[in-house]
């Protein structure tokens, strides 16, 4: 079992340790995660006061055998044949959760796209380009990064591309 750093053990979590490493400037908003709440993501927006579509969620799909990390606006919804032409793939389907979740470390509706315990490929849609920060999952339910699209992009080594929907 990995060892915890100071910063994990304060309260951190392997998202903002690795924001924090790469010293990138960012910002956490946590809020009362509501378990009944129908969308994680809107839950969020909500919560924060920031326009939904500023407001990333992180999903894993398996384009043709290979867990991939989509990053699309929590208004819409990911589009499964545009993630596997921006990964050069034929088909996507969403990931098994549980699959997801042992693979990147984090819970649903708390998977980040940043810090996970394996490095996925991943694709950001690329509306995020639009807006000088937006929000993804710190890596857990309740707690938020904002940042910058490009510091996200370059930290995940991600794909831009549009992969959303409304």
């Amino acid at each position: 079992m990995a060892k915890k750093s100071k910063k994990q053990q304060a309260g951190g979590t392997p998202a903002t340790v690795a924001l924090t490493a790469a010293g990138v400037k960012f910002t956490v908003h946590s809020y009362d995660h509501d378990p009944a709440h129908p969308s994680y993501g809107e839950e969020a927006a909500e919560a924060m006061g920031v326009s939904p579509d500023r407001v990333f969620k992180t999903l894993v799909a398996d384009v043709d055998g290979t867990l991939t990390v989509a990053v699309v606006p929590v208004a819409g919804q990911l589009d499964l044949k545009a993630l596997a032409a921006a990964t050069g793939g034929k088909r996507a389907t969403m990931a098994d959760p549980t699959l997801a979740e042992r693979t990147t470390g984090y819970v649903r509706g708390g998977i980040s796209p940043l810090g996970q315990r394996k490095r996925l490929p991943t694709v950001l849609d690329a509306s995020a380009t639009s807006h000088p920060t937006i929000c993804v999952s710190a890596g857990r339910r309740g707690l938020e990064v904002e940042l910058s699209p490009g510091d996200l992009s370059k930290l995940t080594e991600a794909t831009l591309a549009p992969i959303g929907r409304t």
